[in-house]
């Protein structure tokens, strides 16, 4: 168990759980309002709700996020809406409405149970008018149901008698940060329950939302339903004596359009059918056990690297689509508002690997969605003059480009985003997603009914993309953007040249075992994307002659053309700071210094692990990460620079950044956790302890482990699912590996591995 005080780093709290399942906040500091929202996020692969309170707070950034369920909006083209807040459950002692804002908070602690996925929280609150009481609030989205929320609130007189009453209701106007989204259809509420059914204002998706009041009868009480001019709502009111504990429950259902043609009847109909609350707990919980078997990840000696793991991959689990396979994982999940829900190459390079190696299935669904939308990336590719699939940078339902090309400046200046136009390592790196999935998974029905087509095809529009270069008998990709975002418009990005040349050596080995095991399915893909064999002959042309600035003797390779002649700088120099480089210098002063945002040349080498030796990537590693803007400058980088500190040996550093990233929402370490989940570091964070601390390298026959555990871990322990067999890897301090392949009929074998 680790305690967030509001002033307090994790090393400074009291530490008495070891096994680390729970975060726990025992102070609530109103100023740490919005961190802690985020801290608190809960899902169920359907949506996700921030860690507001059930009560309300003045200012609060409350939000419900579902997948899928996108309006039209300024500038952003498109956005995931904030959906109505089932959590509104008041309570009334007296006539005085308990809230942290007023009165006294006597004690107050508010846990969040990754184990279980449950929120819960204690308060001893004294009124104004001087009443106590004792409150007790846990709730859960229901991984067993994703139809099913569920509050339990229990309520304790502690020096008085007198009345209570307990209301709820549907606020109809959500909105994101004052943009509204909704149209109320209907609304209702009849005994004790409430329903309110909604309509987006653009896109016309439709919501039904169902909630009863549930309240123990060993005592007389009175219920009321209304519905006011702007809500539905309902309360119930009871005379307790001190000490008696009266425990009051909210179910809620809710249904789009997206799953029924009719949400608000399905709601109210699933809503009139649910068990009872402590048999919804039970299946949730008996959700939530199984996926932890096979995703968690058991650190022993060091407490605040466990917990800080088990937050990451929670938020992942807890917002992976499991029924849905046209929708993916946002940067901030469905925790909050930027990026306004749409998708990037997050997904597919960092939060994707823990998936494929834990949860193939829901591997498979972030997937199927990028074969879902690659219509909108031919339509992308057609538009800018490309042929094949060019893949949009930012990605909503349809698969078309929904990156800004203008936003406000501060000073009310607009400023051209050139990401959608030209950051097109995204194509390749959702086929270099697809191909991983196939080869740990032998996915071999998936690869040819569906992953083929988009490596195929996205390698088309790279054979449409490059430009021959006569002067140097070579091929360039001309203006781009690589990784590192500071640089942008740049020529030959190395990261861009080298992984198109792995997507076409990719295609050509895929085509061949497609011709070879799906002769029917190839000559069906060669006919619908005009494959004929003078195209892939060109491929392997272009694969040869891409160019590459890489120093012969040193081995070191420059991120894009002519960034060895930008102005160097000494990052130590800016020191103390609390921004990021570009925050300090601007976005032009920035562009022109050899200062990096995240790993680019060094991405590469770890994207493509076997293809460097250990001399090449220490030249490239010494030349870069002191270029790079590690504290302040992207969320994606710490990861990947603390696996490749590992593949060099610098255990230290690597632990260093490896908290940087796995603490960045727990500890705010970037002091912008108050936006969201920081879903790409999150996963990112589990290839490092995997394939850093680890030492996992998949091999053609499974994956095998050479572990680098930091100073103070005595024991990591996770499984991994290669083609189908689970294969458990129990690390020690010493080095000794004991793996263990589990097979589907329960076999089990015993390896060992020095």
């Amino acid at each position: 168990m680790v305690y967030l005080s509001n002033q307090t780093s994790l090393d400074e709290q009291q530490l008495i759980d070891s096994n680390g399942w729970n975060v726990i906040e025992t102070e609530f500091n109103p100023a740490q309002l919005h961190h802690k929202e985020t801290v608190f996020t809960t899902g169920n692969g359907y949506l996700g709700t921030r860690g507001t309170f059930e009560e309300g707070y003045p200012n609060e950034l409350s939000a419900t996020l579902i997948h899928g369920i996108y309006d039209e909006v300024a500038i952003a083209t498109t956005e995931l809406v904030n959906c109505p807040n089932w959590l509104t459950l008041v309570v009334n002692v007296e006539g005085e409405r308990f809230r942290l804002d007023t009165g006294e908070i006597i004690y107050y602690e508010r846990r969040l149970d990754m184990r279980l996925g449950l929120v819960s929280r204690e308060v001893r609150w004294r009124s104004p008018k001087g009443h106590t009481i004792d409150l007790y609030f846990e709730r859960f989205a229901s991984l067993a149901d994703r139809h099913i929320l569920a509050i339990r609130c229990q309520i304790t007189l502690q020096d008085f008698e007198g009345e209570v009453s307990v209301e709820i209701e549907f606020d109809p106007n959500p909105h994101n940060q004052g943009v509204k989204h909704w149209k109320t259809l209907d609304r209702g509420s009849q005994d004790n329950t409430i329903w309110l059914h909604s309509r987006t204002l653009q896109s016309e998706m439709q919501l039904g939302i169902a909630a009863k009041l549930l309240v123990e009868r060993d005592f007389e009480d009175k219920g009321v339903s209304s519905l006011t001019p702007s809500l539905p709502h309902t309360s119930v009111s009871f005379h307790c004596s001190p000490k008696q504990t009266v425990t009051v429950e909210k179910i809620i259902t809710v249904f789009t359009s997206r799953e029924t043609e009719t949400p608000i009847v399905t709601a109210l109909n699933r809503l009139a059918q649910v068990p009872s609350y402590s048999t919804l707990l039970a299946a949730h919980i008996a959700a939530w056990e199984k996926v932890w078997q096979d995703s968690d990840v058991i650190i022993e000696g060091d407490i605040k690297a466990q917990i800080a793991v088990r937050h990451n991959l929670f938020q992942l689990l807890a917002v992976a689509p499991r029924h849905d396979d046209r929708v993916s994982i946002p940067p901030k999940t469905l925790s909050g508002f930027p990026y306004s829900g749409h998708i990037f190459w997050d997904t597919d390079i960092f939060i994707l690997p823990f998936m494929t190696l834990t949860q193939p299935a829901l591997a498979k669904n972030l997937l199927t969605y990028r074969h879902h939308t690659l219509e909108g990336a031919r339509r992308k590719a057609k538009e800018a003059g490309y042929d094949g699939a060019m893949y949009a940078w930012e990605s909503a339902a349809t698969g078309d480009e929904v990156t800004p090309r203008w936003v406000p400046g501060l000073n009310g200046e607009s400023i051209r985003i050139w990401c959608g136009d030209i950051e097109v390592h995204i194509s390749t790196d959702v086929a270099y997603a697809v191909w991983h999935y196939w080869v740990h998974t032998g996915d071999d029905e998936w690869m040819s009914d569906r992953g083929a087509e988009i490596i195929l095809d996205t390698a088309k529009f790279w054979e449409s993309r490059v430009e021959w270069n006569p002067e140097r008998n070579c091929y360039d990709i001309r203006d781009v953007i690589g990784p590192d975002e500071n640089h942008d418009r740049v020529d030959n990005n190395a990261f861009t040249n080298l992984m198109v040349q792995w997507h076409f050596q990719s295609a050509l080995a895929l085509w061949d075992w497609m011709c070879q095991a799906y002769p029917d399915k190839s000559a069906q893909l060669k006919t619908k994307l005009n494959l004929e064999a003078e195209r892939f002959d060109k491929w392997a042309w272009i694969a040869n002659r891409l160019y590459v600035n890489q120093e012969p003797h040193t081995g070191l390779i420059e991120q894009f053309e002519r960034f060895f002649q930008l102005e160097d700088v000494n990052l130590a120099d800016y020191e103390p700071r609390t921004k990021s480089m570009q925050g300090l210098l601007g976005i032009e002063a920035t562009s022109q210094k050899q200062i990096l945002k995240q790993p680019d040349v060094l991405m590469l080498m770890y994207l493509l692990r076997d293809c460097y030796d250990q001399k090449t990537l220490q030249t490239n590693w010494n030349y870069y990460s002191p270029r790079t803007d590690h504290a302040y400058g992207s969320s994606l980088g710490p990861a990947i620079h603390s696996i490749l500190a590992c593949d060099l040996n610098q255990t230290t550093e690597a632990y260093t950044h490896f908290m940087r990233a796995a603490l960045v929402d727990l500890e705010d370490v970037r002091r912008n956790a108050a936006e969201g989940i920081h879903a790409a570091s999150a996963g990112g964070v589990w290839q490092a302890v995997v394939f850093g601390f680890g030492g996992v390298r998949m091999t053609q026959f499974g994956p095998v482990a050479c572990p680098n555990l930091p100073q103070g871990w005595t024991r990591l322990k996770f499984r991994l699912n290669w083609r189908g067999e689970w294969y458990e890897f129990d690390l020690t301090s010493g080095n000794t590996v004991a793996e263990t392949t589990v097979r589907e009929e329960q076999e089990v074998v015993l390896l060992e591995a020095a």
